[in-house]
C-alpha cells in the first residue's frame, strides 16, 4: 500500500522556511570573517532542506540546494575562504530558494529567471579556476570507521519516511557496508504491509563527523532506535553484525541547535485555527463566568457561602486558564526583528551608506495576530530611517559623527501594552521643510504649531519630502499606511526628533486583540467600554470649569488645560436629555498626543472584556472598534478612542 506523502507537505514547508530564516540570519552574521559553527549551522539547514525535498519529490528544490550545500561544504572544510562575495551569492541563492519553495507550496508560477540566474551564478562560482584561497589552514580529511545500528519503529512508514532513501543518503558520505536483520521480524503471515519489521547493522568508512551522520537520520529521530559510534570505541564488530535479537544501549541522538526533543521541554506543532478556537471558547467561558458573578451578587452570602466560594474559585481558575491560553498565542517579537538585518544590509548598499542595526528586547512577546500585522509598518519606518534619516558617510564625518550610522529596534512591555521603537542617529526631521511641503501639497498648517503637531503632518496621505521618486521612497504612501495599520490594531504612533541627532518613532500596541481591560461607562441607560489604556482620569467638573467657545464648541478646563468636551449621548444619537455639564462625569482620554473629555452619565466599573468583531457580524460604526457581551447578556460597544479624537478634530477643522 502506497503512502500519500502530500499529507506531510505542510510540515515540510514550515520547517523549510524556518531553515531559510536560520540560513539568512547566520549568513548575515558571517560577513567576511571566520565562520566556525555558524557555517556548520547554515550547512545543516541547507542539507535538511535538500534531504526533505528529495524525500517528497521536489527535485528542482533538491538540485538547487545541492549547489548551495557544495559551496557551504567548501567553506566549512577550509578549501574556500569565507568572503563577502561568497556570502552575497549565498544570500542571493537563499532568496531564489525561498521563491522555489513558495511556488511549490502555493502552486503558483515560478520566477524562473531569478532562480536560473542564481543557479548559474552558483555554478560559475563553484567552477571558477581562480577560487580564492582559504585564510584557514586546510586539514586533510581523515576517514574513520563508524558502526551504526538503525532500528526503525514499526510505524515509520506512516510518517512518510522510507529507510531506503536514508541509506542511499548515508552512502553518499563514504563507503557503506549494510547488513539487513530480519530475525526479529514476525512470521510472513503475521506481517503488516504498513509496518516496518526490518533493522540494519551498518559500517561506514567516512571523513564526516558523527553529527553529520546523525543529520541523515534527522527526519526519523523520533521514530527509530539509533546508535552511532566509532568502531574503535564500539563493541566487537561480530556483536554488532549479529542477526539475532540483541540487547544493546541506544544512544539518544544529539539534538540540533534550536531543536526540541520529545520529553521534558519538548514541543509540538499546533495549527493556529485550533488555538483560535480554544481562545474563542475561553472568551465564552469568561462571559459565562461574568453572568454567574452578576447573579451571585443578589444572593445572601450567609445562606450561599459554599456556592459563592465555588464561584470565587471559578473566577480564579478562569483567569488562569485565560492567561495560559493567551500565552500559547504569544510569540517573541524577534520573529519580526530578525527580518531586518538583511533589509538594512541590502538597502544601505543600494544607498551608498554605512549602517549598523541593533536590536533591544527581542524576547518581548506579543499576540501572534499583532506580530503578523506589525511587520509592514516597521518595514516602512526602517526604510525611512535609512533613506531620509541616516546621512552619507562623508556628511556624517563632516558633522563629527561616526561614519557608520545606527538604526535601533526596541521592544518592551508597559502595562498591558507593548512599546516598539525605531530610532536612528541621523539628521533628524526638518521642521521648516515639512511645513513648506505641507503648504505646497495643500495641507492645513501654521507656523504656530508645536513640533509634535508638525511631525504628525508626515502621516498625511500622499505626503513626502523627497525631491524625486525612487524605488525606496518618494511616493508618499509610506507613513500614512503606517498610521492606518497601527490604528487598525488599536495602537498609536508618536514621532520625536532632534535636529542633527536623529529621530525616534514610538508605536504603542495592545498585547492581544482578543481581550481588553476596559472601563464601563453609562450613557442614557446604555453601557459603553473605554479601553483602560486610553483613560487618563475621570472627574465631575464644576460649573466654572466648563466654557463655550465660538466655533470650538464646549471645553472643560482641567489643571489650566482646556480640553474639547464630547457628549457621547449626542455623538451616538441616543434618546434622553443630557445632564447639566456640572452634574455629568467627564472622562479624560488621550490618543495620538491629543486629549478629549468624554461626557458620560456614570462610571459603572472596570472589567476585562472579550472583544467581538462588530464589522464581521454587523457593519462598521464610526468611533466603535468592537463589541462585547456583558454579564447580564446585553451587548456593549467598545469605543475607538483614536477614531473619536480624529473625527472630532476633523469636524472642528471644517
Amino acid at each position: 500500500m502506497s503512502i500519500d506523502l502530500a499529507q506531510f507537505h505542510r510540515t515540510f514547508f514550515e520547517e523549510c522556511f524556518e531553515g531559510i530564516d536560520l540560513m539568512e540570519r547566520d549568513l548575515l552574521r558571517m560577513g567576511g570573517g571566520p565562520g566556525g559553527e555558524t557555517v556548520n549551522a547554515v550547512f545543516r539547514a541547507a542539507h535538511s532542506i535538500k534531504g526533505g525535498a528529495a524525500t517528497f519529490g521536489f527535485a528542482a528544490i533538491a538540485s538547487f540546494t545541492h549547489h548551495m550545500e557544495t559551496l557551504l561544504d567548501q567553506m566549512r572544510s577550509g578549501t574556500r575562504a569565507i568572503s563577502d562575495p561568497a556570502v552575497d551569492l549565498l544570500l542571493r541563492a537563499t532568496d531564489a530558494l525561498r521563491s522555489l519553495l513558495a511556488a511549490a507550496r502555493d502552486g503558483e508560477p515560478l520566477d524562473t529567471a531569478r532562480v536560473a540566474g542564481a543557479q548559474a551564478a552558483l555554478e560559475a562560482f563553484l567552477g571558477a579556476a581562480d577560487a580564492p584561497e582559504s585564510t584557514a589552514v586546510a586539514v586533510p580529511a581523515v576517514e574513520q570507521a563508524y558502526l551504526i545500528r538503525f532500528v526503525p519503529a514499526p510505524d515509520l512508514f506512516r510518517s512518510g519516511n522510507d529507510p531506503l532513501l536514508i541509506l542511499r543518503e548515508l552512502a553518499t558520505l563514504g563507503t557503506l557496508e549494510t547488513r539487513l536483520d530480519l530475525d526479529t521480524a514476525p512470521a510472513f503471515a503475521e506481517c503488516d504491509a504498513e509496518s516496518c519489521h526490518m533493522a540494519w547493522s551498518l559500517r561506514l568508512l567516512s571523513s564526516h563527523s558523527r553529527a553529520e551522520l546523525q543529520e541523515v537520520f534527522a527526519w526519523v529521530e523520533g521514530s527509530c532506535e539509533l546508535d552511532i559510534r566509532l568502531e574503535s570505541a564500539a563493541a566487537p564488530p561480530a556483536a554488532v553484525a549479529t542477526t539475532g535479537p540483541a540487547v544493546h544501549a541506544v544512544a539518544a541522538p544529539t539534538p540540533r541547535p534550536g531543536e526540541h526533543t520529545v520529553g521534558d521541554g519538548g514541543s509540538i506543532r499546533v495549527g493556529t485555527d485550533k488555538i483560535d478556537a480554544l481562545m474563542n471558547l475561553v472568551g465564552e467561558l469568561i462571559i459565562t463566568q461574568a453572568m454567574l458573578a452578576q447573579l451571585a451578587g443578589a444572593l445572601d452570602p450567609v445562606l450561599n457561602e459554599k456556592l459563592l466560594a465555588g464561584l470565587s474559585q471559578l473566577d480564579r481558575n478562569t483567569r488562569l486558564l485565560q492567561e495560559a491560553v493567551m500565552s500559547t498565542r504569544m510569540l517573541p517579537i524577534d520573529s519580526v526583528f530578525s527580518r531586518f538585518p538583511r533589509l538594512v544590509r541590502d538597502l544601505a548598499a543600494k544607498l551608498g551608506k554605512q549602517v549598523r542595526l541593533t536590536t533591544v528586547g527581542e524576547s518581548t512577546e506579543l499576540d501572534k495576530s499583532v506580530i503578523e500585522k506589525i511587520s509592514d509598518p516597521l518595514n516602512h519606518l526602517v526604510r525611512n530611517s535609512l533613506d531620509h534619516g541616516i546621512e552619507s558617510p562623508e556628511a556624517r564625518s563632516a558633522a563629527g559623527k561616526d561614519a557608520v550610522g545606527t538604526v535601533t529596534l526596541k521592544a518592551a512591555h508597559q502595562g498591558d501594552n507593548i512599546l516598539v521603537e525605531v530610532c536612528d542617529d541621523g539628521r533628524g526631521l526638518d521642521r521648516a521643510r515639512i511645513l513648506a511641503k505641507a503648504r505646497e501639497q495643500g495641507i492645513a498648517c501654521t507656523d504656530a504649531m508645536s513640533d509634535a503637531e508638525v511631525w504628525q503632518l508626515i502621516f498625511a496621505p500622499g505626503f513626502s519630502t523627497a525631491d524625486r521618486v525612487t524605488d525606496v521612497s518618494g511616493r508618499g504612501v509610506g507613513m500614512d499606511v503606517v498610521k492606518k495599520n497601527i490604528a487598525a490594531l488599536g495602537g498609536s504612533v508618536e514621532l520625536h526628533s532632534s535636529a542633527g541627532r536623529g529621530s525616534r518613532t514610538v508605536i504603542r500596541l495592545p498585547l492581544t486583540l482578543a481581550i481588553l481591560d476596559g472601563m464601563s461607562v453609562g450613557v442614557s441607560g446604555e453601557i459603553f467600554i473605554l479601553p483602560l489604556s486610553a483613560v487618563i482620569e475621570s472627574l465631575q467638573p464644576q460649573a466654572e470649569q466648563v466654557k463655550r467657545v465660538v466655533h470650538q464648541g464646549t471645553v472643560v478646563r482641567v489643571r489650566n488645560e482646556y480640553l474639547p468636551l464630547v457628549d457621547l449621548r449626542q455623538w451616538f444619537g441616543l434618546s434622553g436629555k443630557s445632564r447639566p455639564l456640572h452634574e455629568a462625569i467627564a472622562v479624560i482620554v488621550e490618543s495620538e498626543g491629543r486629549k478629549l473629555a468624554l461626557q458620560v452619565d456614570e462610571l459603572v466599573g472596570q472589567q476585562q472584556v472579550v472583544i467581538k468583531s462588530l464589522e464581521a457580524n454587523y457593519r462598521r460604526i464610526r468611533g466603535v472598534s468592537g463589541a462585547t457581551i456583558l454579564g447580564d447578556g446585553r451587548v456593549s460597544l467598545i469605543l475607538d478612542v483614536g477614531a473619536i479624537v480624529r473625527l472630532f478634530s476633523q469636524a472642528q477643522a471644517a
